[in-house]
This record gives structure tokens, C-alpha cells and sequence, in this order.
């Protein structure tokens, strides 16, 4: 049985569908936890040594820190709009409180700084193409550097690739120190949309793989709704939406550099393919929302 792959329920803590701490992943760094709070539900949470983002996967939210509010206007589900979220810092009491109810994503990093709470606003989060042809893929940059500086630790994104289509390709990796890479640990959090394109399903899958070259591990695996996969090093990608199931995942980041960065390298073998995309239309699927709602 894989390590790194975690299915859906083994990371489940009570009614709640991940509790992943860095101890837990078996490094230093990156955390994720997903909630789940019924209509009328208030949860207070003590985030400790670790700084998180507050975004709302399914529902809307109010939260509350260090004396200020902001209320989380949220999405139906994470394939039917860009969403608004919250950053909480380290030491913190959050509160939690909802009308309707919500699932809600905490990417999360050890840090050492203590910043303060503040609210990202929907529309300005920006939303990226990326690849072209069956390399299509939508990137949303909610949480990553130059993009939002408003972190210690912690770098996090969300990805849709339409159903056929591959994403994080080329494979890639930041595990050194060096000109083009940076050492970061990294969680994928999976979401399948079942076939109306929106609401989450485990009826579909998709695909992932993870690999070093020095062939300490090679996994090819199936990824449903829910599951998550760990990152500790090596390549990663690509990974593939099956026809007519678009797949979601949530990227979190974090590592021991002094400045936030997300930068990667290619695996060499397979990098000329960024060179052939100049040759390919972009799939018309993306992008798939904006803030406003669904795109395509």
C-alpha cells in the first residue's frame, strides 16, 4: 500500500474528512485540514504554530480572529466559482460560524512569524490558462507568492483540468536548493466532479504520478474525490482527469527557504514539451470559472 497516496477516510477525524499535520505526513512543514460544519454550527479551532488559509470549498462562512470578521461568501462547489477566503495567523483563536452550513479547506504551514488576519477579496484572485491543447488547465493563484505576499510560510493554488486533459505536465520537483528550485513539501487535495461537472462524486477518477530518479519510488495511482496525495520529494505529474469527470486539486507549499517561493524544475526528459504548446490552440473549456461563476 502506497505511503504517499491517502485515500479518502483514512485522514478523517470524526465528522471531519482530513486532519494532516506535518508529524503526521512524516515531515516539517505543510498541513491540511478539511471541516465540515452543519447549519448552524460555530467551531473554534486554535491554530498553534501553524498560519492557515480559510477557503471555503462547499458553503459560506463567517470568521472571526483577533477582533475582526469577515464573512465568506464561499461557492456552491469548488468547480462553480473562484472564491473569496481568509488568512489566520499563528497563535490564533478562529471561530467558525455558518448559517447553512459548509466544507471547509485549512492549508496550513509551521512558521515562525506571527502576521496579521486578512481577508482575499473574490475578484482579486487571479485566475491563470496554463498548457495548451489536451495540456489545458485552469490555475488559481489564491495564495501564491507575488500574487498574495500576506504569509510566513505558506504557498497554496487551485487547479481545474477539464475532463481528458493533463495537468501539472511536465513533471516536475522542488526538493534542493538551487538555481531553478526551491525546497518545498507539497499536499494534492482531490476533488472529482461527477458528471453534471459541478458536484463532487467519487463515481469518477482521475490520475497521478510521482517518481524520483533515483527510483526510490515510482507510483502510478487512481485518485477519487477526496483523497489526497503527499509530496515529500521527486517528480510529480502529470496528472490526468478521465473523460467527462473534471478534476480539482488543491496545491499547499511550504518549506524551509526564508523567502516564500514556488519555484520547480522540469524533469529534463520531458520539458521540450512546453516548446510544442506555442504550436497548440488552448482547450475553449478554460477557463472554467471566474469569480463571477462558471465560464465554460
Amino acid at each position: 500500500m502506497s505511503k504517499l497516496h491517502r485515500p479518502l477516510g483514512t485522514l478523517s477525524d470524526g465528522q471531519d474528512p482530513i486532519r494532516l499535520t506535518p508529524d503526521s505526513a512524516g515531515w516539517n512543514y505543510s498541513g491540511l485540514r478539511v471541516l465540515k460544519l452543519e447549519a448552524g454550527e460555530t467551531r473554534v479551532l486554535h491554530t498553534g504554530e501553524y498560519e492557515a488559509f480559510v477557503l471555503p470549498l462547499a458553503g459560506s462562512c463567517v470568521v472571526r480572529v483577533d477582533g475582526q470578521t469577515f464573512e465568506l461568501a464561499g461557492r456552491e462547489s469548488v468547480f462553480s466559482r473562484v472564491t473569496d477566503f481568509a488568512y489566520v495567523p499563528r497563535e490564533a483563536e478562529v471561530e467558525l460560524s455558518t448559517s447553512d452550513g459548509i466544507e471547509v479547506a485549512l492549508p496550513m504551514a509551521r512558521c515562525v512569524n506571527r502576521l496579521e488576519p486578512k481577508y482575499g477579496p473574490a475578484e482579486n484572485v487571479p485566475v491563470e490558462v496554463r498548457g495548451a491543447g489536451q495540456a489545458t488547465r485552469q490555475v488559481t493563484n489564491f495564495g501564491t507568492p507575488g500574487v498574495w505576499d500576506h504569509a510566513d510560510k505558506l504557498n497554496a493554488c487551485e487547479l481545474i483540468t477539464p475532463g481528458g486533459n493533463w495537468s501539472s505536465y511536465p513533471p516536475h520537483k522542488h526538493d534542493e536548493a538551487t538555481e531553478c528550485e526551491v525546497i518545498n513539501e507539497e499536499i494534492y487535495y482531490f476533488r472529482v466532479a461527477g458528471r453534471d461537472g459541478v458536484t463532487p462524486s467519487r463515481e469518477g477518477f482521475g490520475l497521478h504520478r510521482t517518481y524520483t530518479s533515483d527510483g526510490e519510488f515510482d507510483e502510478d495511482v487512481a485518485v477519487r474525490d477526496g483523497d489526497v496525495f503527499l509530496i515529500p520529494r521527486g517528480y510529480h505529474g502529470p496528472c490526468v482527469a478521465a473523460p467527462g469527470y473534471p478534476l480539482y486539486y488543491l496545491n499547499v507549499l511550504a518549506g524551509p527557504a526564508a523567502e516564500r517561493s514556488m519555484a520547480f524544475c522540469d524533469d529534463p526528459a520531458h520539458s521540450w514539451i512546453r516548446a510544442s504548446w506555442q504550436d497548440q490552440e488552448l482547450d475553449p473549456r478554460c477557463p472554467v470559472t471566474s469569480h463571477e461563476g462558471r465560464v465554460s
